[in-house]
């Protein structure tokens, strides 16, 4: 897989040829993880934020079949182009799928590695995410990924990342999305659409706390859905830059996954 290994080149030879900037110089560290909402924060021009998931389970029951899916490594590397606009390149190097026919007792494996993410966001107010914070994110998709977790054809999205702060603990936040979604057979795209809304509580100055909600209309034309997701999720940063996750989401309807529970880190280099 090609794509990663010559991203992270770039980013880390930038990073070196940047010059290291004192700690007090730059910006409190703003990871893209945890929960389901997008921050409107960039990364410093010059650094990079490594943010990985250790593991993430997800959990889906219907009527005829129950479905796992193990995913490994989750990886997002975001490099700082300029104080306001960030590159991003996603990539989920393992994933682990078993489906159980509720009917036969019938199990299925599948395993391999995900489909590549770039992302360029740029922020419109307040790159630190503080006070009143927007960006723009537009995305796109390359189907590098195998049948396990691949999509099977490219997509395409914008992401309006919002937030507000309330008090120096609390924080509102939102990001409207607008996606050209793959078909569920992986050939063609059509039209999904919706949005996160949440709260983030700082329970002390190392931890914070998220909760949130998600709403998503798909319009694939095999059969229109709508999820309908909750989200909570702690952070912990134990030093400046330095970040590790615990979350989990829960479905709320039949359209939505059951359960999912993660548990990941970040690094600003």
């Amino acid at each position: 897989m090609p794509y990663l290994p010559r991203a992270l080149a770039a980013a880390l030879l930038m990073t070196g040829t940047a010059g290291a900037a004192d700690a007090a110089d730059l910006r409190q560290y703003c990871p893209d993880r945890p929960g389901l909402d997008t921050p409107p924060c960039t990364v410093d021009a010059g650094h990079v934020s490594v943010e990985m998931s250790g593991l993430d389970w997800t959990e889906q029951k219907d009527p005829d079949s129950k479905t796992d899916t193990l995913l490994a490594g989750d990886l997002l590397v975001r490099l700082g182009l300029t104080d306001s606009l960030e590159a991003k390149i996603g990539w989920t190097p393992y994933g682990h799928v078993r489906e159980r026919d509720r009917a036969t007792g019938l199990v299925t494996r599948s395993s391999g590695t995900g489909d590549v993410s770039l992302t360029l966001q740029q922020n419109l107010s307040h790159p630190d995410g503080q006070g009143l914070s927007i960006a723009l994110a537009p995305y796109a998709t390359l189907p590098t990924g195998g049948k396990a977790i691949g999509a099977g054809d490219w997509g395409a999205g914008l992401l309006v990342p919002i937030s507000y702060s309330l008090t120096d603990k609390i924080q509102l936040a939102a990001t409207p999305e607008i996606d050209a979604a793959v078909d569920g057979d992986g050939d063609g795209r059509h039209l999904a659409y919706g949005s996160v809304v949440g709260i983030s509580y700082a329970l002390t100055k190392k931890i914070g706390s998220t909760l949130e909600f998600q709403a998503i209309r798909d319009d694939d034309p095999d059969g229109h859905t709508t999820q309908a997701l909750a989200s909570l999720s702690f952070a912990y940063q134990p030093q400046d830059g330095l970040q590790f996750d615990v979350g989990a989401v829960k479905g709320l309807n039949g359209d939505s996954p059951d359960i999912e529970l993660y548990v990941g880190a970040s690094r600003r280099f």
